[in-house]
């Protein structure tokens, strides 16, 4: 009976090390939110300039583009690089941490459990592939990438250039 006590504890240990398989309505579900939340658009290159046709293999790579603001520099990071880099929790607890602009982690914190672990799954699946975006900028930091300004400018201020 003793000999059996490692064995149990070796199964229970390596049973609770593996994750659950996601299913093919699970991936579709996530591929959807990506397509409608509008993911690819920062975090795939290119793709808004495709008009959405960048293949699927590309997506969600990142970009050395930065978004600019009174928040310093934010850049899309590659979320395949990120998520194989997770567990499914931390992927829970990163979304409710929220983040920089000009990301929309409001709407990414009001999805559901069930979609939020869809697009877990959804990029995982993907594979991890690509490079690292650049890291995030604190206000007044010299920018050395390509970025957007997203700076307001308040109609005041433009009042002088008429």
């Amino acid at each position: 009976m003793k000999a059996l006590i490692p064995l149990a504890i070796s199964i229970l240990t390596l049973s609770t090390n593996l994750t659950a398989q996601p299913t093919t309505d699970e991936l579709e579900r996530g591929r959807y939110l990506i397509k409608v939340g509008g993911c690819n658009d920062c975090h795939t290159p290119g793709y808004s300039q495709s008009m959405g046709k960048t293949e699927e293999q590309q997506w969600l790579m990142g970009s050395d583009i930065g978004f600019a603001g009174p928040w310093g520099v934010s850049y899309a990071s590659n979320l395949r690089l990120t998520v194989n880099g997770m567990t499914e929790q931390q992927w829970m607890d990163r979304i409710s941490a929220g983040g920089l602009p000009p990301m929309p982690w409001p709407a990414l914190q009001a999805m559901t459990e069930e979609d939020k672990t869809a697009l877990y799954h959804y990029i995982r699946d993907m594979g991890a592939t690509g490079s690292a975006a650049p890291a995030a900028l604190p206000p007044n930091t010299a920018i050395t990438t390509p970025y957007v300004s997203l700076d307001p400018i308040f109609p005041e201020a433009l009042a002088g250039e008429r």
